[in-house]
């Protein structure tokens, strides 16, 4: 049926509300707007569902959401798992309750027990309950840190993460046989809480996972020593983080929390940013000021979901706040993490770090130090949240530290998605053992490149939207697939991995060996000299993204080095274009 059909259907079918059909009234006019809408479904993938609020097939809307939950309702039946119950979560986007409520009220009406949250919560703490509650899946209504216009539907399976194969493949396919929205089930809010199939949550679980992060604290001592000196500032960008990142950092003791006011509250249309992203600049603006105001030791940020942290730092010496990327406060948490349980009892013989393939080398340089395995995985976490499960399931492997360089960590193994608020209090934490030493987490990076090398890691991408965006996004991909460049830059390619087709290909003699990961379209150039570049679309955004690092002889040296591989990679995106 062509996307013009779809429309009408959707205008006369009276399965379809009346607000519904006034929003596509308004667009009969608009052919190019009708078929952005309608020329497809929106994409059920791995990572669940992502896309702008609004009517159509293409969009986020109650129609769109049920229909992903009935497919995840037959899955589950087809388990045999539906007295286990489903956990759901959202946070402070656009629409994300009245998605929560559909989601749940799809599952009562296929006799699946629905957890639902009071009130907004984070990425995290939803991972948390799903284990806590023994449930069989979970789902967060969050497009993260994407601009207001969107929102998203996150599925996680018993073990806490989100879905990886086969559970993914076989729940996309039954969201897929979903062909008729009449097939879609439903049921009213007090018949579902009568018959015992809505149940809130909040409290209970809430304190629960407070204390599982509290028990990741090893420095109790350093904190009680600096808490009434240490000045953090925190913004919550609007999002799900302000209560339990405030009411951690309280209960272990810092005395001197000042939250950005501008930013406290949640907000949907995040009114003082363009999109709330931790990695952007603009997120900070109002944090620095503050911190300025308050001379502060560190500033944070939490995304939307609060899965991510985004950290500045005091440099003493120039009294400027300096911005940490997601591999560097990655690497200096895995550094403290590790260090400090050496120190404090030793580390197992099986420990593991758990990086994924666009994470900084130096991950694998402080791995090294440690004595400890390091495993890449790919782009996810969930691909960590599997590895802390075959580590449980075959009792081979201790789980110590799991970072992204997408500004995410896991410390404990109580959720199985990276979690902002433990890293916020992880860090703050670092932030005051190493005050008193008398250095500051700058200093301590410093030191951190000193000690493993100077390793500078960056991204640039493209963005290429709509249909013939994904279009030419594939094309490039496959140029690159089918020429695989000898040299980039000032860098000779050693090896050629295609994850897609499972190859590692040796540039100098021909060999190829398999990857070892599951497949996927991306590519990856080990280069000379510790450089890499690795090449993939986005999971959620209509971009392709170009990831690499370098190692340089010093600050200046990286900088520079970093700074000619972007434009080279530029350069080669350019010629594709």
């Amino acid at each position: 049926m062509d996307y013009k059909k779809i429309y009408d259907e959707w205008l006369s079918n009276p399965y379809f509300d009346e607000a519904t059909k006034a929003e596509l009234k308004s667009i009969a006019d608009d052919e190019n707007e009708i078929k952005e809408r309608f020329y497809t479904e929106l994409e059920f993938g791995t990572a669940g569902l992502r896309g702008i609020i609004g009517a159509g097939t293409n969009r986020m809307n109650v129609y769109t959401v049920r229909k992903a939950t009935q497919g995840l309702a037959n899955y589950i039946a087809a388990v045999n798992a539906q007295s286990r119950g489903v956990a759901i979560a959202y946070d402070s986007r656009r629409m994300s309750p009245e998605f929560a409520d559909e989601a749940a009220l799809c599952l009562a009406a296929n006799g699946i027990k629905a957890y639902v949250f009071e009130s907004l919560r984070p990425t995290p703490e939803l991972s948390y309950a799903v284990r806590r509650l023994g449930c069989i899946a979970g789902i967060n209504i969050t497009a993260s840190h994407n601009p207001p216009e969107y929102n998203g539907y996150k599925v996680y399976w018993e073990d806490g993460a989100q879905i990886t194969p086969p559970h993914d493949t076989g729940i996309m396919a039954e969201v897929k046989n979903v062909t008729d929205f009449d097939t879609v089930k439903t049921m009213d809010k007090k018949e579902a809480e009568a018959a015992g199939l809505y149940e809130v949550i909040g409290q209970a679980i809430d304190d629960a996972y407070i204390e599982e992060l509290k028990s990741q604290v090893i420095n109790w001592d350093a904190i009680k020593e600096v808490q009434k000196d240490m000045k953090i500032v925190y913004s919550p960008l609007h999002g799900t983080g302000n209560i339990p990142a405030r009411r951690v950092l309280k209960e272990i003791g810092f005395e001197n929390v000042y939250v950005v006011k501008e930013q406290e509250l949640p907000d949907g249309e995040f009114p003082t940013v363009s999109y709330p992203n931790p990695e952007a600049a603009e997120a900070f603006e109002l944090g620095l000021k503050l911190a300025r105001e308050v001379d502060a030791d560190l500033v944070l940020a939490t995304d939307p979901d609060a899965d991510r942290l985004g950290v500045y730092v005091k440099d003493t010496k120039s009294g400027e706040y300096i911005t940490l990327t997601g591999n560097m406060s990655g690497c200096l948490l895995a550094d403290y993490e590790l260090g400090q349980k050496k120190a404090h009892g030793g580390l197992p013989e099986d420990g593991a770090l758990i990086t994924t393939i666009v994470s900084s080398n130096m991950a694998s340089a402080i791995a090294r130090y440690y004595g400890v395995k390091c495993i890449e995985v790919l782009t996810g976490f969930k691909f960590i949240g599997q590895q802390i499960l075959n580590f449980e399931t075959s009792g081979k492997g201790t789980y110590l530290f799991g970072f992204e360089e997408s500004y995410g960590c896991l410390i404990g193994t109580h959720a199985r998605d990276k979690d902002a608020i433990v890293a916020t209090m992880a860090l703050c934490e670092a932030a005051a053992y190493y005050k008193t030493q008398g250095k500051t987490l700058w200093d301590v990076m410093i030191d951190m490149y000193e000690k493993y090398g100077y390793y500078k890691d960056s991204i640039q991408s493209i963005t290429l939207k709509g249909i013939e965006g994904l279009q030419k996004i594939q094309e490039i991909l496959e140029t690159l697939r089918n020429n695989a460049p000898e040299s980039i830059g000032d860098y000779k390619v050693l090896k050629a991995r295609d994850y897609k087709k499972d190859t590692i290909r040796d540039m100098a003699t021909g060999e190829v060996t398999s990857t070892g990961l599951p497949g996927s379209n991306v590519l990856y150039y080990d280069l000379e000299d510790d450089a890499w570049v690795c090449v993939r679309p986005s999971g959620t955004e209509p971009k392709v993204k170009f990831y690499y690092g370098i190692k340089g002889t010093s600050l200046e040296d990286a900088d520079a080095k970093s700074a000619a591989m972007g434009e080279k990679i530029l350069e080669m995106i350019n010629g594709m274009l």
